[in-house]
C-alpha cells in the first residue's frame, strides 16, 4: 500500500513520500517497506531513517530527520489501524465451520445466531443464548441460562456462569452454599481473554456491559456490573455485587472488595486494593506492604493525617 492510501486508513497525516510503498510494520528491523512506531524519545532507534516511515505523534516529530512521518493525534489508535491491515493470522481461534468433529457439546433449548464461530471442547449448556458474529474458543464452558450478545470473543479456557463463591457458616460452623439463580448477560462487541471466570448471579445477573474488553486471568464474582467500555487487565479479582462505572480502567493485579461502586471514567493503577467507593473520576493508587492488620490500620490512619500534619508544620514556619 502507498503510504498516501495508508495515512487515510488509519486517521495519520503523511509528511513525505506519497507513493512510498509499504507492506508492514516492524521494531527491531530495519526494512524500507515497514513502518516502525515510536510513542516515546526513549524508543527512537539510532538508525530510524532507514524504515519506510515513522507513525508517531505530532510533540515527537522534530525529532526525526530526513524520513517520511506519519503523524497522528493518538498514534496509538492509528497504530491500532495499522494492525489490523498487516495482521493477515487472527488472534481468534483457528476454526473452521464444521463443528462435528470439535466435541462440542450443546445443552437443550439453546438459541444461536448466525456465524458463529466455535473452538474445540466447548460446553453449552441449557437455555444458552448467543448472539451473532460471536467467537467461542476453545475449552470454553457456558453455564446455563447466559446470554451471550452480537460480536462478542471468548477466548480459550473461560467458563462463563460459574457458581458464585456464596457460603455461609451454620450453627456446626460448616459451610453451607447458596445457590446461584441468576445468569451471567455479556453484551455487544465484549472481548474477554483466556482463563477468565465470570460468576453467575445469586438473585439478580451478573453484567458485562457493551465494549468491555478483559485480559486474561480475571475473575468476576456474583452480583457485578461492569459499565461500557471498561478495561480490565490481567489477574483482576472484582468481589461480588461491585459497581464498576464505564470507561474504567484497572490495572493488573487489583483486587476489588466486595460492594464497592465506582463511577465513570476511573483508573486504577496496577496492584491496588480498592476498599471503598471512587466517587470522583480520575487515577487512584492504593498500595501498602503487607502487615499485621492493628499495624496497618495505624499506619494508614497516620498515612491519611500525612498531609495536614505537612501543612501544619509549613504555617508555623
Amino acid at each position: 500500500m502507498e503510504l498516501q492510501n495508508l495515512a487515510k486508513e488509519i486517521d495519520a497525516e503523511l509528511v513525505g513520500d506519497n507513493h512510498q510503498v509499504i507492506n508492514g510494520f516492524s521494531s527491531n528491523v530495519q526494512d524500507e517497506n515497514k513502518i516502525l512506531f515510536i510513542s516515546s524519545k526513549k524508543h527512537i532507534p539510532e538508525k530510524y531513517h532507514q524504515y519506510g516511515a515513522i507513525l508517531t505523534s505530532y510533540e515527537l516529530s522534530e525529532l526525526f530527520k530526513n524520513c517520511n512521518l506519519l503523524l497522528s493525534e493518538n498514534p496509538k489508535l492509528s497504530f491500532s489501524f495499522l494492525t489490523k491491515l498487516f495482521t493477515t493470522e487472527s488472534s481468534e481461534p483457528k476454526i473452521d465451520n464444521n463443528n462435528s468433529h470439535k466435541n462440542l457439546m450443546l445443552g437443550k433449548n439453546i438459541t444461536l445466531g448466525k456465524n458463529i464461530k466455535f473452538g474445540s471442547n466447548v460446553v453449552i449448556n441449557d437455555g444458552v443464548k448467543i448472539g451473532d458474529n460471536s467467537v467461542i474458543g476453545h475449552n470454553v464452558v457456558i453455564h446455563r441460562d447466559c446470554v451471550i450478545k452480537k460480536n462478542v470473543v471468548i477466548d480459550s479456557g473461560t467458563i462463563i456462569g460459574s457458581e458464585g463463591f456464596g457460603n455461609i457458616l451454620d450453627r456446626n460452623k460448616k459451610w453451607s452454599h447458596i445457590c446461584h439463580a441468576g445468569k451471567v448477560i455479556i453484551d455487544d462487541n465484549v472481548l474477554i481473554g483466556s482463563n477468565c471466570c465470570i460468576d453467575r448471579g445469586t438473585i439478580e445477573d451478573t453484567i458485562i456491559s457493551s465494549g468491555v474488553i478483559m485480559d486474561n486471568l480475571v475473575h468476576i464474582a456474583h452480583n457485578v456490573s461492569i459499565g461500557e467500555n471498561t478495561a480490565i487487565a490481567a489477574k483482576v479479582g472484582i468481589a461480588g455485587s461491585c459497581v464498576i462505572g464505564k470507561r474504567n480502567m484497572i490495572g493488573g493485579m487489583v483486587g476489588i472488595v466486595d460492594h464497592i461502586t465506582t463511577v465513570d471514567d476511573v483508573i486504577i493503577s496496577a496492584t491496588s486494593t480498592v476498599n471503598k467507593d471512587i466517587k470522583k473520576p480520575g487515577l487512584y493508587t492504593g498500595i501498602l506492604p503487607i502487615l499485621e492488620h492493628a499495624n496497618w490500620k495505624r499506619i494508614a490512619f497516620w498515612i491519611s493525617k500525612l498531609d495536614k500534619i505537612a501543612k501544619s508544620i509549613t504555617l508555623k514556619k
